[in-house]
This record gives structure tokens, sequence and C-alpha cells, in this order.
């Protein structure tokens, strides 16, 4: 379980949805339910500001996962993500993972000197530290989402297409992978809404039949917004879908048809 939420919340904070306009903005805020079937397992939250970091206008995000009803019996699940990204060149200065899953717990903090190459790294719950070179234009799992949703263009993507991201997670780098599956007429709490459907690339085992075992649907618009993430796993499927949003800088557009 604890892996399953660390994967549902990577997802829905760093998938690669694509436009050639800035995306988001102070305000935006969305609301994601995870359940098994009709059964409601916990929530998701993803939320914007605008604030100043030792002098830097940056976007602070912050991203939250709990458990809840029945499922926070079995498995306690609250995970709290931030990320302080530069509103110009959209890049990371801080990361923050605070997380209780199970009993499990991390307080980390990286600061990333993307001049230098290199992350300071603050675990705060063993009151150590220590340094690690990051990659070229590397990103931590929050601000990638909205690293991408700003510099890639989708008109450029085709069918099959995989795309590659440098991150940063914990103590290390690694590269996120997706693949581009199409475009599709989506079926969700708002009405029908036209996406484009990527299948992110995971490691098969205990948790996921599969590497290809996740399916997830952006909104094809200018907001490039996670709608639904499906997830075959090594017992049953798991969904999120988005329930609730508000403070989209763009137009929200539903099919009529």
């Amino acid at each position: 379980m604890r892996k399953l939420y660390f994967f549902i919340l990577l997802i829905l904070i760093t998938f690669p949805v694509l436009s050639q306009n800035r995306a988001y903005g102070d305000g935006e805020w969305f609301k994601f339910r995870v359940h098994y079937g009709f059964v409601t397992a916990g929530y998701a939250t993803l939320q914007v500001n605008q604030e100043n970091l030792k002098g830097k206008q940056v976007y602070h995000v912050v991203g939250e996962g709990k458990t809840t009803g029945m499922s926070r019996w079995f498995f306690k699940v609250e995970d709290n993500y931030e990320s302080y990204i530069d509103k110009e060149k959209d890049i990371p200065y801080r990361f923050i993972r605070q997380i209780d899953e199970g009993g499990h717990t991390k307080d980390i903090q990286i600061d990333f000197d993307h001049v230098a190459k290199i992350a300071h790294i603050q675990n705060k719950k063993h009151d150590t530290s220590y340094v690690r070179t990051i990659s070229p234009n590397v990103q931590d799992m929050v601000s990638a989402f909205y690293y991408l949703r700003n510099n890639l263009n989708m008109d450029a993507i085709v069918i099959g297409e995989t795309v590659d991201l440098n991150m940063f997670f914990d103590k290390e780098n690694f590269v996120f992978r997706v693949k581009f599956l199409g475009r599709e007429k989506l079926e969700t709490e708002f009405g029908k809404i036209a996406t484009l459907k990527f299948r992110p690339y995971v490691q098969s085992g205990r948790v996921f039949k599969e590497k290809e075992s996740l399916t997830v649907w952006v909104s094809d618009d200018d907001n490039k917004m996670p709608l639904l993430i499906k997830a075959d796993l090594a017992v049953g499927s798991l969904k999120a879908s988005l329930i609730e949003f508000k403070g989209l800088k763009n137009s929200f557009n539903i099919i009529l048809d």
C-alpha cells in the first residue's frame, strides 16, 4: 500500500502534460478521489500559491494524500509533498517530503543549487545532512509536472513516442519515462472531455502486474490537468479521479455532442 500511494502521487504531480502556453498560476487547486471500484480509499490534492523564497519569486506547490474511512483502519497514509519553483525558469529551489504511511515516516528537505549542480539534503527525522550531485535540468517529483506543462509542445509528439525527464528523489537521480498513446474522449465528473492518453513505465513486481500497468488521461486543452489514473495491480485495480478544481488559468472545455 505504501508503494501504491507513492506511485499515485508521483503520477498526479509529475505526469508530462504538454503545452506551449503557461498552463497554471497562483490559486490553482485540484482534488482527486482514490478508489477501488465504488469504495473510496483516500484523497489527494494539489495547491499552487505565489510566494517569495530567499528573495526569489516562486510558485509554492503543495501535494497531499490521505487515506479515509475503513481504508484508514487498515493502513493510515498522511503524505505531504512541497516544491518551490522559480516562476520564470521553471526549476525547483526546494523540495519537501513529509510522510506517515502505516507507521513508516520520513521528513526530508532538499535544496537545489543548479549552478553548482548539487543538492543539499536534510533528513530531519534522523538529524543528518549530505550533498549529492544532480543531473542537468533536474526536477523534483512535484516541479516536474509543472515544468512539463509549460515547456513541452504537444503538437510535436506522435503516438507511440516516449518522453524522458531527469528527476531527483530522496538522494538519487533517475529518468522518468512515459509513452503517448493518443487522444480519447473521456466521461468524467464534469461531462465528456477531450483527453490525451499516456502510459508511464513502472517497475513490475509486488505492486504492479507489469511495467506498463498504469494509464493516465489528461485534458487536451491549455490547462493539461490530470483527469484519471488507472492502475492494474498485482491484486485488482485502482483509480484516481479528479473530482474538484478551481483557479484554472485557462478555459476548460466540455464536449456537448
